[in-house]
C-alpha cells in the first residue's frame, strides 16, 4: 500500500443524476417531466383508454421552463418518464453589470457572478428598475438540469 494521501475535488451535486424515473400515469398538471431534453412544467395531461394493443397512452402538454415553449409527448401510462430535479434558491442581488449579467449573494457569503439578467421583459425591467431604486431586492434561481435562471423577484425593503 501506498502512504500517499489522496485529495478528492468534492461536487455539489455528488454525481446525481439531472432527472429521475416516474410512471408516466403517475404525472399530474403542474407536475414536471422531460420532453425533447428540455425540463417542463405541465399545463394538460389527458389519458387515453387502452386500446387493441393493451396501453393507455398519456399525452402530455407543458411548457419549457426556460424558454417558454410548448412541447407534447404521448408516452404509454405504464412507462416511465424522466422528470427532472428543479430546484428554487433565493440569493439577494448585489450588482447588475452592463454585459448583463447579475451579481448574487449566496446564503454562505460567496458571490454568484455567472448568471445573465432574465429574458422575460416583464421581469426585467422590475428586476433593473428597483435596482436602479436602491431596494433590497432578493432573486428566485430555477435551476434544473444544469440550467439556471431567475424566475421571479422579492423587494425586501430600502437599503439602509
Amino acid at each position: 500500500m501506498s502512504d500517499e494521501e489522496h485529495h478528492f475535488e468534492s461536487k455539489a451535486d455528488a454525481g446525481a443524476s439531472k432527472t429521475y424515473p416516474q410512471q408516466a400515469g403517475t404525472i399530474r398538471k403542474n407536475g414536471y417531466i422531460v420532453i425533447k431534453a428540455r425540463p417542463c412544467k405541465v399545463v394538460e395531461v389527458s389519458t387515453s383508454k387502452t386500446g387493441k394493443h393493451g396501453h393507455a397512452k398519456c399525452h402530455f402538454v407543458a411548457i419549457d421552463i426556460f424558454n417558454g415553449k410548448k412541447l407534447e409527448d404521448i408516452v404509454p401510462s405504464s412507462h416511465n418518464c424522466d422528470v427532472p430535479h428543479v430546484n428554487r434558491t433565493d440569493y439577494q442581488l448585489i450588482d447588475i453589470s452592463e454585459d448583463g449579467f447579475v451579481s448574487l449573494l449566496t446564503e454562505n457569503g460567496n458571490t454568484k457572478d455567472d448568471l445573465k439578467l432574465p429574458t422575460d421583459d416583464n421581469l426585467l425591467s422590475q428586476i433593473k428598475d428597483g435596482f436602479a431604486e436602491g431596494k433590497d431586492l432578493v432573486v428566485t434561481v430555477m435551476s434544473a438540469m444544469g440550467e439556471e435562471q431567475i424566475c421571479a423577484l422579492k423587494d425586501i425593503g430600502p437599503k439602509n
